[in-house]
């Protein structure tokens, strides 16, 4: 390879890492921002959810939904929480996760709970995540 073809690689390379590293303090920011409670890590959400004191929902569409879930949990897309909020126990703490830690509904729906008065926040990731460690997955006939 000559020189010119070496030298613009590396131009865009430098290119490349500083717009990585801002779109990481970006995303840092972000989710930072929306998730000032600690996060419900798989284990915890378990034995929350056998001893009754969390209502757990999943905010993926219906299809997604359809295809794997973790059990017990409730189907409320994004789009329905404040309707479905109005009939939710209060005395329950609410858990949300949808695709994965990064997963933007998930955080949405805790901010849009809060915001409607229900104490609210998100599993540390999602059901890939849960699928992958192996744990029970619940599907719609």
């Amino acid at each position: 390879a000559d020189d010119s073809v070496l030298n613009a690689f590396a131009s865009v390379r430098a290119v490349a890492e500083r717009q990585l590293a801002e779109v990481d303090r970006i995303v840092r920011g972000y989710f930072g921002a929306r998730d000032d409670m600690r996060p419900v890590g798989r284990d915890e959400l378990q034995g929350l959810m056998r001893d009754g004191l969390v209502t757990l929902i999943d905010v993926r569409p219906p299809d997604e939904f359809a295809l794997g879930h973790v059990p017990g949990a409730i189907n409320v897309p994004l789009g329905e929480i404040k309707a479905w909020s109005r009939g939710a126990d209060t005395s329950l703490e609410i858990v949300a996760y949808c695709r994965g830690p990064w997963c933007v509904m998930s955080f949405e729906a805790v901010a849009a709970l809060r915001s409607l008065g229900h104490s609210a926040r998100r599993l540390e990731d999602g059901m890939p995540e849960w699928k992958a460690a192996g744990l029970p997955v619940e599907m719609v006939a």
